[in-house]
């Protein structure tokens, strides 16, 4: 599924005002700086929030209170989409976990692989991000997922990964990695629900384009 166009918005300009208004509690006298050199570097609100700690220092390294301050945001808004998303049962195509693993996971700079462990009503047992990998590739390795699926006592899984580039069309590997896993789990009576991957434009489901 594509984002839409949102037209006559001016995407640097939104952002930098709710920098302001993020910032000013802080009562920086250099927030204007602060902001130049945010939006210089990452681009969009959503980049800025989406970036590692250890970027985000690197970026403005004599303001570690700023630094700690969107952390902090990052941190309340994914808990906010998280509590959200357990309340009901989860559906790979739902708003909720769209919008939650959209925040969490779409500008990462390099691929994660993630994967939401589900009990028999579909209720999240566990969110957890099972590799890190390049700017192209995280690897999906069937029995570690699987294994922690019989730990956590999960009946289902919904796996996501990210694409840096901005594409979330699927991949052959992707396809036969979520072969293998599909098959692997059956043995186990765990159902894949689907495999998600989430870009910048938007993201699409193995299962609803036929691959599972």
């Amino acid at each position: 599924m594509e984002l839409p166009p949102e037209a006559g918005l001016d995407p640097q300009g939104e952002c930098r005002e709710i920098l302001e208004s993020l910032l000013q509690p802080l009562a920086l006298a250099h927030s204007g700086a602060i902001i130049d050199e945010l939006l210089d570097e990452f681009g969009s609100l959503p980049a800025i929030l989406a970036a590692e700690p250890t970027l985000l220092h690197d970026c403005l390294p004599e303001d570690g209170q700023v630094v700690d301050f969107l952390v902090a945001m990052r941190v309340a808004m994914l808990h906010s989409l998280r509590t959200r998303l357990g309340q009901s049962p989860i559906l790979s195509s739902s708003e909720a976990l769209t919008n939650y693993l959209f925040a969490a996971m779409a500008y990462n700079t390099v691929e994660h692989l993630r994967v939401l462990f589900l009990n028999s009503t579909n209720r999240l047992l566990r969110d957890e991000v099972m590799a890190r990998g390049t700017v192209n590739q995280a690897p999906l390795y069937p029995r570690e997922i699987l294994k922690r699926a019989l730990e956590v006592g999960a009946t289902a899984l919904i796996v996501v990964h990210n694409h840096p580039s901005g594409d979330p069309t699927p991949c052959q590997a992707d396809v036969k990695a979520t072969a293998h896993l599909v098959a692997a789990a059956r043995t186990l009576d765990i159902a894949v629900h689907d495999h998600l991957i989430v870009a910048r434009t938007g993201w699409r489901s193995l299962r609803a384009e036929g691959l599972i």
